[in-house]
């Protein structure tokens, strides 16, 4: 017998142990579900050796327990919509999706929380919660698609972080499976806790190298009467990264803020057309929400405080379907970029907004020194600009030699300047290279400690950021 031929019966074995230990409906090793479940958005992927499809907390603890006796790797995957290869399973093992787990478990607005499942559709517990009057506030961009498990993963964030805070601000509680294959339950429904250490906030962003999550109390909050936009294009991302603060300045806190660069413009140009975009090289969104008269009032002085700093042109939205043409527009701007043709590395960094003009220069230092195009665009409010590397060829070697060596140039340069590698993408695979130089010595080995304690054998998603 041949080595592959023990390593198929390896994985046979593995996956009949698991069938006797869920039902066989649960456990999978066909071609096409290794497949699916290899990757997410990034270009990294690597087949699992089995798929399992748990229902609930005690099916994830007796996967647990079975790979935690055996030292078996075990990845967690809800619907792969990351853009870090976080979720990939380097080291095969089992894959334990979650997207069965996927139920709306609780709507609460007396008690202003929502209780789900991880597989929950992140835009769809937004409409649940709607229907009831309430509002669950962070938005990522791909809300459609990604799941509420995943969001918790990675910490994520959206264009209304800017006002309401990103998704660990509404995380109030969570049932994890432990290593060992115990259940914590970490916070709970109260909207104040100073009970313990936060285990909840531990846990989120932890990327499944900490525990497996099953269940997520969120916080809800009213939902906003309404909203209104503006849009406005400035002569250059400068001036309308001056706008940015300038807004700030004058007491006005948006719902939301998003800026985009000149050679995004160029590319949406191209490909909506010339007559579709305002003039200008940067343009600049604001979102903002609250009662009928207030904001009514607020857009009206935001229109001409706009106008008195330079705006070249404005595009006023004053209800919900005029903001989602706005909104469509920056949707578009992403689409634009996939039209050119290129590769889009999208790195989620963070800087102060006080670098944000100091960002776009050096960018535009680092497309003339590598040949390589950057386009900036995303949530000027927080610094959270989304510095996309346009690479023709990524997968030639001497492409991604150079794109590589102008992503490090780029992460050096945001940690010297204070900013963050990751605002809300995680570090996953794809920032795995520069974690040790973002979080520095003591930094690394307390998370170091951390993961020892709660997973000493290692079996949590190995291969990523900690090893």
């Amino acid at each position: 017998m041949t080595n592959t031929d023990n390593i198929a019966d390896n994985i046979t074995d593995l996956g009949n142990e698991l069938c006797s230990l869920l039902r066989p409906d649960q456990v999978s090793s066909m071609p096409e579900i290794l497949s699916e479940h290899s990757s997410d958005k990034w270009h990294a992927s690597s087949l699992p050796d089995v798929v399992v499809f748990p229902e609930s907390a005690e099916d994830v603890a007796t996967v647990i327990k079975h790979a935690s006796a055996h030292h078996i790797p075990v990845y967690t995957r809800a619907s792969g919509s990351g853009h870090t290869g976080a979720c990939v399973p380097v080291e095969k093992g089992i894959l334990i999706s979650m997207m069965r787990m996927n139920k709306i478990l609780e709507i609460n607005p007396s008690d202003g929380v929502a209780v789900v499942q991880p597989g929950v559709i992140t835009g769809e517990l937004q409409a649940a919660v709607r229907e009831h009057g309430w509002y669950y506030p962070p938005d990522p961009a791909s809300l459609k698609e990604c799941s509420i498990g995943g969001n918790i993963a990675t910490n994520a964030g959206g264009p209304r972080c800017l006002k309401y805070g990103v998704t660990k601000q509404y995380a109030l509680g969570l049932e994890v499976v432990l290593a060992s294959g115990e259940i914590l339950r970490s916070g709970g429904r109260c909207h104040k806790n100073s009970t313990g250490f936060d285990l909840t906030s531990l846990m989120v962003g932890s990327e499944g190298m900490l525990g497996i999550i099953t269940e997520i109390t969120v916080r809800l909050i009213p939902h906003p009467q309404t909203r209104a936009m503006l849009g406005a294009s400035f002569v250059d991302f400068a001036a309308a990264a001056g706008a940015v603060q300038a807004i700030l300045d004058s007491g006005t806190l948006p719902s939301a803020l998003e800026i985009t660069d000149g050679f995004t413009m160029a590319a949406a140009r191209d490909y909506l057309g010339a007559d579709k975009l305002p003039p200008g090289d940067a343009y600049l969104m604001i979102e903002i929400d609250g009662n009928e008269e207030t904001v009514a009032r607020e857009l009206s002085r935001l229109n001409d405080f706009l106008t008195d700093i330079g705006a070249l042109r404005i595009d006023e939205a004053p209800n919900e379907a005029a903001c989602e043409s706005i909104w469509q527009l920056r949707r578009d701007f992403s689409y634009s970029l996939k039209h050119t043709g290129l590769t889009k590395l999208n790195e989620d960094i963070v800087v102060p907004r006080s670098k944000l003009v100091d960002l776009v220069n050096f960018a535009t230092q680092l497309q003339q020194d590598t040949g390589i195009p950057v386009a900036c665009f995303g949530h000027a409010g927080d610094g959270n600009i989304h510095t996309n590397l346009m690479v023709d060829n990524y997968a030639d070697p001497e492409t991604k030699k150079i794109a590589d060596t102008a992503l490090n140039k780029l992460f050096t340069w945001v940690i010297e300047n204070g900013g963050v590698i990751s605002g809300e993408h995680g570090i996953g695979l794809a920032k795995k290279p520069w974690i040790k130089q973002a979080l520095g010595e003591t930094s690394m080995a307390m998370h170091h400690s951390i993961k020892n304690a709660l997973d000493p054998k290692g079996i949590l998603n190995p291969g990523k950021f900690l090893d």
